[in-house]
């Protein structure tokens, strides 16, 4: 795992592969994505909700390049103890807030919004199409937000009433949803 931007650009960590239940992001996907946000937003302004956070990959990113406030959600503890290391070793402890939950229970009782939403679920989780849905119904994105979720191709968004955009990246796609995707 690398940061790919930023003042952090270039370091490189190595989560413990042993029983380790995430998958990163890659390097391209990641970077496909990332120039994509830069276009739209303003690193530094922005509110941040990584959703099965997992490494941490995304939440580093968005610090590395300045913004100072994510939140980061996953229920792992061996993800939750490296993402607390990882961030000391950063000195990054008070841009990240770290969330030991569910996320579907995080979901549920989050009265935040945010700018930028990023969920990277396991790809096989039964519940995973509900997702949209659920950050929507909550209100959990600001208006001018956007909700990323990264997929597999077994998984079409396209119908969705808040979906914008996709971008692929070899097997890894990325939807993005807004509020008003017509807006744009």
């Amino acid at each position: 795992m690398r940061i790919i931007g930023g003042k952090f650009k270039g370091r490189k960590f190595f989560p413990p592969a042993k029983n380790w239940p995430t998958r990163p992001t890659t390097d391209f996907a990641k970077e496909g994505l990332f120039n994509i946000i830069n276009n739209h937003f303003y690193f530094e302004d922005l509110k941040v909700l990584d959703m099965f956070g997992g490494t941490g990959n995304h939440s580093y990113e968005f610090i590395s390049r300045g913004c100072e406030d994510v939140t980061y959600v996953d229920k792992f503890g061996g993800c939750i103890k490296f993402v607390t290391e990882t961030s000391k070793t950063l000195d990054i402890e008070e841009n990240i807030k770290i969330v030991r939950s569910d996320v579907f229970k995080y979901i549920e009782f989050c009265s935040i919004k945010y700018d930028y939403i990023f969920a990277g679920p396991p790809y096989g989780l039964a519940t995973m199409d509900l997702i949209p849905d659920l950050i929507f119904e909550k209100g959990m994105v600001k208006d001018d937000g956007w909700f990323v979720m990264e997929h597999n191709p077994n998984h079409d968004y396209q119908n969705h009433p808040h979906f914008w955009q996709m971008r692929t990246y070899g097997k890894t796609y990325f939807s993005i949803f807004k509020n008003n995707p017509e807006k744009e």
